[in-house]
């Protein structure tokens, strides 16, 4: 990849390294195109292929999983996996905060 304007703003784009991050976790530093009007990063399919790699290797990949709503009582459930729970520290009987952003996307906040 060699762009040399930004397909999104028009601004211009410049090779730098940048750190990136997944889920918060700090993944490394690596190459990629970033504009210098709005910002974006784009990297080429060598870097995501590496970066991917990474993610795996420290067993970030594949965190999300679906779900179905439970009912317990008069309370809706919700469950998670226990790898989602693991990355997130959670243990049996732990606060958390539970809210919504919007009519399609709920936060639940760790209470640590």
């Amino acid at each position: 990849m060699n762009r040399t304007k930004c397909e999104e703003c028009g601004g211009k784009i410049t090779r730098k390294t940048v750190s990136y991050d997944y889920l918060g976790e700090n993944i490394g530093r690596y190459e990629a195109e970033v504009c210098n009007k709005c910002g974006e990063v784009v990297f080429d399919e060598e870097i995501s292929e590496k970066i991917e790699r990474k993610v795996k290797e420290i067993g970030l990949y594949g965190l999300g999983a679906s779900t179905k709503v439970g009912i317990a009582g008069s309370s809706f459930v919700i469950r998670i996996t226990k790898k989602l729970a693991d990355f997130l520290k959670l243990e049996k009987g732990e606060d958390v905060h539970v809210y919504p952003e919007s009519k399609k996307r709920l936060i639940v906040e760790v209470s640590k």
